[in-house]
C-alpha cells in the first residue's frame, strides 16, 4: 500500500450519480476525486439514452434548478425532445428528450475534467477504510491509499455485477466492463447490508435493416423547450422515434421459448423492475394483451444503433431475433447488440439518514442505483444531495434535507429511506401527495435559493432566478389590481377573445382564471402588458388559475409540516415505551426517523402507535425541560 494523496470528498463511480455527486462537491470548495472503473465510460448511458418523463422530468428540472449539471447537459446534447401528458393539468407536464448517448458523455467528461478542485482517476476502488466508525479513505486494486473524510458510494450496477444471456453468463458491469467484486465485502465488514437486484436491456439494432413504413412517425415538439433554467430557448434540428407494436406471432416465439429463460428456470435470483418488466415478463404477467407498443428509438446522429424501447429481455440471441422479427417494420431487422439482464449488490436504503449518510459508518453517503433504484435521473438526484451533503459534513454545515413537500427529490429519498424498497425504485408523480406544487415549471422558485445558500448555485445564475421572480410577484399583483368595466371596447374585446361578456368591473386576474383565456390572449386584446419571458408567463397563468387549488395544498402542507417539526431524539429506545406494537418497535428502531411525520410513513407503525408516540414524546419534552 502507497499513500496517493488526501481529499476531502471522494466519489466512487462516475454514472450520473457519481458526476453529479463530484461536480457539486467540488463546486461548493471541497477538494474532490471522482474514481471510476473507465475513464471512457463516465456518465454511460447502458440503457435508453433518453432523460425525462413523468416525474422524471421533474427530478432533471430539479437537480438544475439547485445547480445540477443533468439538465444543461441534456439540452446540449439532446436529439428530440418532446413535452408529455399536455392534455393534462400542468401537475403532471414532464419534459422527455432523446440524447446522443455519444455525445452526452463526451460532454460530462469535459465538464468533470475542467472543474476546479475536482481531479478524475481510473481505478478499481476494492475497500472503503474506516476507523472508529468513521470513513478514512480509499484503497484501490493497485495498493494505492487516498485519505479522505467523506466517501460518496454511487457504484451503479457494478457491485458482483452479473451479465446474463439464455444459459450464457459471465462477472462484470454494463457494455461489457468490468465488475467491482470486491467492493461488496468492504460494506459487509462495515455492517452494511446488501440486497440483490436485477435491471435489464433490450437489443439495439441497426436502422438500416429496419422499414419505417410500417411504424408510426413520432416526432418531437416544434416549439423549442428545455431541461434547464440557464439553456436559451432556440430551435435545434431533430431525430424522429417510431411507433410499432408486437402481436400473438411475436408472443408466441417467446411462449415457446420460456423454458430457455434465465428468468424463469431460476439462473436469475435478483428482484427486477415491476415498472420497467422483460418483454417475456409482460407476456406472461398479461396472457390476455394481444400487443405490447415497442418505440424504436435514435442512439444518436453518428451511429446507426436505435433502441427498442419495451422489449427489455434476457432470453438467449437466437429468440431475440426471431421475436424482434414478428414486428412489423422489423422483418428483415439486424441485432447490433443482443439485450441482458444484470444482476447486482445494493445497499439496504433503510440504512441511511436523510442526508444519504449512513447511519452505522460516519462520512460514508450512498446514491443511485447503490441505493436500490433504477433510472438515471433517480441516480443523478440522489448523486447531487449526496455530493451535497458531504460537502457540508466536510465543513462543518447542517445537512440540506429537501422535505416531501418541497421536491420530487424529497419524495424520492423519503421513500427509500423511510420505506425502503424491495424492487428497484422508480420515481412516479403518484408518490407525490403535493403535486400542484411540485411543478416541473416551479423548480427554480421551489429550490434555487436553497441552492444558492449552500454556494452551488452561482451568482450569474442567482440574479437571472431573482429577476424572473421579481416579474411574476409584479404581474400577478398588475393583473389583481387591473379592473376593466363593461365598455363597448371591452365587450368588443371579450367577444374576440370567444368568451362571454361582463356587467360589472372585473380584474385581468379574474378574466384569466377562464378556461377559455390566456396570458397570451390578453397580451394581445389589452394594452399596458409587459414584455416578459414565455416562462415568466407560464408561471403568472398557472398561479392564477389555479390559486384556490394551491391555497389547499399549501394548507395541506402547513399540517403536514407540523409532524415534521415534531423532533424524534436519535437514541430513543423504542422498547420502552408501552402501548407501542411489538412491529411498530421493531420497525422503529431499525430507521429510527428523525421525525413524527417520518415515524408515521414507515410501513407496520399504525396511526394508534403514532398516537401513542406523540403522548410519550410530549412526556419526555416536558421531563427534560424540567430536570
Amino acid at each position: 500500500m502507497f499513500n496517493a494523496g488526501v481529499y476531502d470528498v471522494i466519489v466512487i463511480g462516475a454514472g450520473h450519480a457519481g458526476c453529479e455527486a463530484a461536480l457539486a462537491a467540488a463546486r461548493m470548495g471541497c477538494c474532490t476525486l471522482l474514481a471510476t472503473i473507465s475513464l471512457d465510460n463516465i456518465a454511460l448511458m447502458p440503457c435508453n439514452p433518453a432523460v425525462g418523463g413523468p416525474a422524471k422530468g421533474h427530478l432533471v428540472r430539479e437537480i438544475d434548478a439547485l445547480g445540477g449539471e443533468m439538465g444543461i447537459n441534456t439540452d446540449k446534447c439532446r436529439i428530440q425532445i418532446r413535452m408529455l401528458n399536455t392534455g393534462k393539468g400542468p401537475a403532471v407536464h414532464a419534459l422527455r428528450a432523446q440524447a446522443d448517448k455519444k455525445a452526452y458523455q463526451a460532454r460530462m467528461k469535459s465538464v468533470l475534467e475542467n472543474q476546479a478542485k475536482l481531479e478524475v482517476k481510473q481505478m478499481m476502488v476494492e475497500k472503503i477504510l474506516i476507523q472508529d466508525g468513521k470513513v478514512t479513505g480509499i484503497q484501490s486494486e493497485t495498493g494505492a491509499v487516498y485519505e479522505t473524510k467523506a466517501v460518496v458510494l454511487a457504484s451503479g450496477t457494478y457491485l458482483q455485477g452479473r451479465v446474463i444471456v439464455g444459459d450464457t453468463f459471465y462477472t462484470g458491469g454494463p457494455n461489457g466492463q468490468r465488475a467491482a467484486l470486491r467492493l461488496s465485502e468492504s460494506l459487509r465488514e462495515a455492517g452494511i447490508s446488501l440486497v440483490r437486484f436485477k435491471t435489464g436491456t433490450p437489443a439495439r439494432i441497426d436502422k438500416n435493416s429496419v422499414d419505417f413504413s410500417k411504424m408510426t412517425l413520432q416526432p418531437g415538439d416544434e416549439e423549442p423547450v428545455n431541461f434547464s433554467f440557464l439553456s436559451p430557448l432556440e430551435k435545434k434540428p431533430q431525430l424522429s422515434c417510431w411507433l410499432t407494436y408486437t402481436n400473438e406471432h411475436t408472443h408466441d416465439v417467446i411462449r415457446r421459448n420460456l423454458h430457455r429463460s434465465p428468468l424463469f428456470t431460476g439462473q436469475i435470483q435478483g428482484t427486477g423492475p415491476r415498472y420497467c418488466p422483460s418483454i417475456e415478463d409482460k407476456v406472461v404477467r398479461f396472457p390476455e394483451k394481444t400487443s405490447h407498443q415497442v418505440f424504436v428509438e435514435p442512439e444518436g446522429w453518428d451511429t446507426s444503433e436505435m433502441y427498442v424501447q419495451g422489449m427489455s429481455t434476457s432470453l438467449p440471441e437466437d429468440v431475440q431475433v426471431a421475436f424482434l422479427r414478428t414486428i412489423p417494420g422489423l422483418e428483415e431487422v439486424k441485432v447490433m447488440r443482443p439485450g441482458y439482464a444484470i444482476e447486482y449488490d445494493c445497499v439496504v436504503p433503510t440504512q441511511l439518514k436523510l442526508s444519504l449518510e449512513s447511519k452505522g459508518v460516519a462520512g460514508l453517503f450512498t446514491a443511485g442505483q447503490a441505493n436500490g433504484t433504477s433510472g438515471y435521473e433517480e441516480a443523478a438526484a440522489q448523486g447531487l444531495m449526496a455530493g451535497i451533503n458531504a460537502s457540508l459534513l466536510v465543513q462543518n454545515r447542517e445537512p440540506l434535507i429537501l422535505s416531501r413537500s418541497e421536491a420530487y427529490i424529497g419524495v424520492l429519498i423519503d421513500d427509500l429511506v423511510t420505506k425502503g424498497t424491495n424492487e428497484p425504485y422508480r420515481m412516479m408523480t403518484s408518490r407525490a401527495e403535493y403535486r400542484l406544487l411540485l411543478r416541473q415549471d416551479n423548480a427554480d422558485l421551489r429550490l434555487t435559493q436553497k441552492g444558492y445558500e449552500i454556494g452551488l448555485v452561482s451568482q450569474e445564475r442567482y440574479e437571472k432566478f431573482s429577476a424572473k421572480r421579481e416579474i411574476i410577484v409584479r404581474e400577478i399583483t398588475r393583473l389583481k389590481n387591473t379592473v376593466i368595466g363593461p365598455t363597448k371596447e371591452v365587450l368588443e374585446k371579450l367577444s374576440s377573445l370567444g368568451t362571454a361578456g361582463i356587467r360589472s368591473g372585473l380584474s385581468l386576474a379574474e378574466l384569466l382564471r377562464r378556461p377559455d383565456v390566456t396570458y397570451q390572449l390578453l397580451s394581445v386584446y389589452f394594452p399596458d402588458f409587459p414584455e416578459i419571458s414565455p416562462e415568466a408567463a407560464e408561471q403568472v397563468e398557472i398561479d392564477i388559475k389555479y390559486e384556490g387549488y394551491i391555497m389547499k395544498q399549501i394548507q395541506q402542507v402547513e399540517r403536514f409540516n407540523k409532524m415534521e417539526q415534531k423532533k424524534i431524539p436519535s437514541a430513543l429506545d423504542y422498547g420502552k415505551i408501552q402501548g407501542l406494537s411489538k412491529e411498530a418497535q421493531q420497525k422503529l428502531s431499525s430507521v429510527r426517523p428523525a421525525s413524527l411525520g417520518q415515524a408515521a410513513r414507515i410501513s407496520g407503525v399504525s396511526p394508534a402507535d403514532i398516537s401513542i408516540l406523540l403522548v410519550y414524546l410530549e412526556q419526555y419534552s416536558h421531563r427534560r425541560e424540567t430536570t
